[in-house]
């Protein structure tokens, strides 16, 4: 995952989606997903279908545990056959690796685990729709016609379910520390 630094060509569903406004790329990850902020106060995620999760399924999750924290608006989500996007509404905050925080990377750092904790405190367990434990994933795996090892296929015993966050990086993390 990097930060882009360069000019990099606009997919034509994103200029769409961005309805004329401004886009400045923000992140492009390994998988060839791209994210975008416009300068109307969204962003726009865009990238390749991935069999191991998609962004529809991200748009509920969103939904889901925006009862119970903050998270950003879904205003869009779709794709065509090969990709798919996701537009939200920007919260404010900077992302844990904007230049401001990379800077103050211990700063960074406990806003990454404060708002993990906070997430784990405040989505109940009791009720959460989504699940993502081995034997789940060992049906997606199947359904993929993937083969796992033999070793892979028991989990260790259970002591504690949690809700989780899938994708737990930094750049999903704002920190809003107020500027010096």
């Amino acid at each position: 995952m990097t930060i882009p630094t360069e000019w990099m060509p606009v997919p034509e569903p994103v200029a769409r989606l961005a309805r004329g406004a401004g886009l400045t790329p923000v992140w492009a990850n390994e998988l060839g997903g791209l994210t975008f902020r416009t300068d109307d106060g969204r962003f726009i995620k865009y990238g390749p279908r991935n069999a191991e999760t998609t962004m529809a399924g991200e748009a509920e999750r969103l939904a889901w545990a925006g009862r119970y924290i903050r998270v950003p608006e879904v205003v869009d989500a779709g794709g065509d056959d090969s990709h798919e996007w996701l537009v939200t509404r920007a919260i404010p905050g900077l992302s844990a690796v904007d230049p401001r925080w990379l800077a103050e990377p211990a700063t960074a750092v406990r806003a990454v685990g404060e708002a993990l904790r906070a997430l784990h405190e405040a989505l109940p367990v009791t009720g959460c729709p989504f699940e993502w434990t081995v034997p789940s994933r060992l049906r997606a795996a199947a359904t993929r016609g993937i083969e796992v090892p033999e070793a892979l296929r028991t989990a260790p015993e259970v002591d504690l379910f949690v809700v989780c966050h899938a994708d737990a990086c930094c750049p999903n993390t704002l920190n809003r520390t107020k500027f010096r």
